[in-house]
């Protein structure tokens, strides 16, 4: 089955801001407008197209990236919308790993927000180019220029204005175009269905002229062949100024900034447009890099049909029709139903049976797809997020895709025995669909415990258990992951495992240094031992002891962080000697240092932002502290609005939603993101440590 559209024709692009946006609306008004639905989905209604769990309808967020596919100007557009709210911050990272190009939508009154941040953070990491989408217009307090001033302070983003709205708040009834200088309005008849094009009204043409003055000079300015023709005062054509800021936009040089009230379905049509003319389509980026699994050579893969298969499992979903989905981005080649694929990272053959694109919850069978598309593959047994599928004849590793760890856990257990097997089945299943979601039995307890990145998180996963899989189970209260470090050196520390009454024993002795590296190093193992007191072959054994150890902790069970752990020295025994008996040594050692290297207990710190009424700020502020809160700073909102900034413990963030809401009548709102790892202090570590909560 031969290519539908050509490849310079498709777009990969996601959906991303903070939670409360738009992007889901804006998502719902794409599909309006490119004729993919009949009818316009509204969050508050509980009818989107992309929002389709029970769990996002009833909430009005969404939790899962979802994946579309739309079509304008002849360009095919496959869009993810993903989720705004921080505990589902996996969902954008994996999804920004598999795209070509971002809208990062922006509430006009709120302007740049912390998960607006994060996200833009993420899309830099992964060098994705975007356009900025400039929301909600029509609200009382929107402000264009300041939300523009945000992004490039707060951002350091180089935004440009391709748009002046036409009238303000209320009156905010369409835009004016500076790169054709036409005014372009909507209707309400038609659901904003056909725009109106218009001269630009009298009243904003002077302003309108100094901007696109401002717009061209900053175009010029990223091509010599524009620069030369403006200089020697040539006109410069629209079209020329639309591919020059095309090749600035795909080089990060420049973020072209659209307006507009998806609600009101006003800016969706010149927001496609932008898509088709400013982002990517899979030629445009660089090639993907991959290392040859046995010759260990970087190896390139361009996006061309006619190259081996290679592709990415960004996702993993579970249907309530079709099983277990597996999500991949083609990257270069081919993938028909029924064809064999290597899965390199697991070393594993997998067969494809069917494809499928996917709109949200819908399905459509393809027989094959090519070099840029996105596709659902149901039923693959081995394979999971992040890993690679490729030719067999030319195999090839792709990097896989990092997730940050869990910040909370609870216990969970079943209600009665006979949910014991399908509570573990249902967790198993979650846990592939959601790498920041983790379960593990505690030791001391005997507990089981599920960890997440938030309460939210963990509360929609145990309600999906519910509802999903049909399983009833008892929560605990939400426990913090705490860390624990040293913060001293530690030098010759010994650790010996000896047992030798008769016959074959065991003998191991190992001498380490530990030493407490940066935060957020993590643990790292070295070997400076200058002669062979410890053969080779048993090297490896010591390394695996001491992270075993490095496990489990010395003050509270925790894990210990940020340590640097080197073996200097030892003794062996030629008959004796092991590897288990290297590996207990070197757990021995290890823990014997970690005693004398006034270990400390480490909380997750998070970075709050509060947003409430001007009249309940001392209340709020007042609160905060009381949760040992660091006040970072306060900053006026319009609509007589007052936004704490402040960095507190996770551990007194529990049931903060409900305190702010009775402390604020109802009206305030925050959001958290876990920032960094702190040291606990002495009062509230010896609780801890104790077993208490602090």
């Amino acid at each position: 089955m031969p290519r539908t559209c050509p490849l310079e024709r498709i777009r990969n692009i996601g959906i991303i801001a903070h939670i409360d946006a738009g992007k889901t609306t804006t998502t719902e008004r794409v599909l309006f407008y490119t004729g993919k639905t009949h009818r316009m989905g509204s969050v508050d209604a509980g009818t989107t197209v992309t929002d389709w769990m029970a769990q996002e309808r009833e909430r009005g967020i969404t939790i899962t990236a979802a994946a579309i596919t739309a079509f304008w100007r002849e360009h095919q557009i496959n869009i993810i919308d993903t989720p705004g709210h921080i505990d589902f911050t996996a969902e954008v990272q994996r999804s920004l790993r598999v795209l070509d190009g971002g809208i990062v939508i922006f509430d006009a009154v709120a302007g740049v927000e912390p998960q607006s941040e994060t996200v833009w953070r993420q899309a830099d990491l992964y060098n994705v180019p975007r356009i900025c989408f400039v929301n909600k217009m029509d609200r009382v307090g929107s402000n264009l220029g300041r939300t523009v001033e945000m992004v490039r302070e707060r951002l350091g983003a180089n935004p440009i204005l391709l748009q002046l709205p036409i009238g303000v708040e209320g009156g905010f009834r369409g835009v004016v175009d500076l790169l054709s200088m036409r005014a372009i309005t909507w209707g309400a008849d038609d659901l904003g269905a056909e725009p109106l094009f218009e001269p630009v009204p009298a009243t904003l043409m002077e302003k309108a002229n100094e901007a696109r003055m401002r717009l061209v000079e900053r175009i010029v300015e990223t091509d010599d062949d524009l620069t030369l023709k403006y200089l020697e005062g040539e006109e410069i054509r629209p079209a020329e100024l639309r591919v020059g800021l095309r090749a600035a936009a795909l080089r990060g040089d420049i973020t072209p900034v659209l307006c507009g009230s998806t609600l009101r379905n006003k800016g969706v049509q010149p927001l496609l447009d932008a898509i088709v003319d400013f982002l990517p389509s899979p030629l445009d980026v660089d090639a993907i890099l991959g290392i040859n699994p046995y010759t260990k050579k970087e190896e390139r893969r361009e996006a061309d049909d006619s190259k081996p298969t290679t592709a990415l499992i960004f996702k993993i979903a579970t249907d309530p029709y079709v099983g277990r989905l597996a999500f991949m981005r083609v990257y270069s080649g081919s993938i028909r139903t029924g064809q064999s694929l290597l899965n390199t990272s697991k070393g594993k053959r997998e067969r494809i049976g069917r494809l499928v694109r996917m709109h949200a919850d819908r399905r459509e069978d393809v027989k094959s797809v090519f070099a840029g598309d996105i596709i659902a593959v149901p039923g693959l047994k081995r394979s999971f997020t992040g890993d690679t599928l490729c030719d067999a004849k030319s195999p090839v590793l792709l990097e896989t895709i990092s997730f940050p760890d869990p910040v909370i856990s609870v216990a969970i257990e079943p209600r009665t025995a006979a949910d014991q097997d399908r509570m573990m089945d249902a967790l198993g299943r979650l846990a592939d669909e959601d790498p920041t979601f983790k379960v593990r039995t505690d030791e001391q307890t005997g507990q089981m415990l599920i960890s997440g990145m938030g309460e939210l998180h963990l509360e929609v996963l145990v309600d999906r258990m519910l509802r999903e899989f049909k399983v009833q189970a008892n929560v605990g209260k939400p426990r913090v992951a705490y860390r624990e470090t040293i913060t001293a050196p530690v030098r010759r520390v010994e650790g010996r495992f000896i047992r030798q009454t008769g016959g074959r024993g065991q003998y191991g002795v190992v001498e380490l240094d530990l030493l407490p590296s940066p935060a957020g190093d993590g643990n790292h193992f070295g070997n400076r031992m200058s002669g062979d007191a410890i053969p080779a072959e048993y090297v490896p054994a010591v390394e695996a002891g001491v992270f075993e150890a490095l496990e489990s902790g010395v003050l509270a069970g925790y894990p210990m962080v940020d340590v640097t752990v080197v073996l200097v020295d030892g003794d062996s025994h030629e008959v004796d000697s092991s590897a288990l008996a290297f590996k207990v040594a070197g757990s021995r050692a290890l823990q014997d240092g970690v005693q004398r290297g006034a270990p400390v207990l480490l909380e997750p710190v998070m970075e709050v932002e509060a947003v409430t009424p001007d009249s309940f700020t001392g209340e709020v502020l007042g609160n905060l502290s009381s949760r040992r809160a660091e006040i970072a700073g306060m900053e006026p909102r319009a609509g007589g609005l007052q936004v704490i900034s402040a960095m507190v413990p996770l551990a007194e963030m529990f049931g903060y939603a409900t305190d702010l809401r009775s402390m604020s009548q109802g009206r305030g709102t925050f959001t958290m993101e876990f920032d960094h790892y702190a040291k606990v202090s002495e009062e509230v570590a010896n609780v801890i440590v104790g077993g208490g909560r602090p």
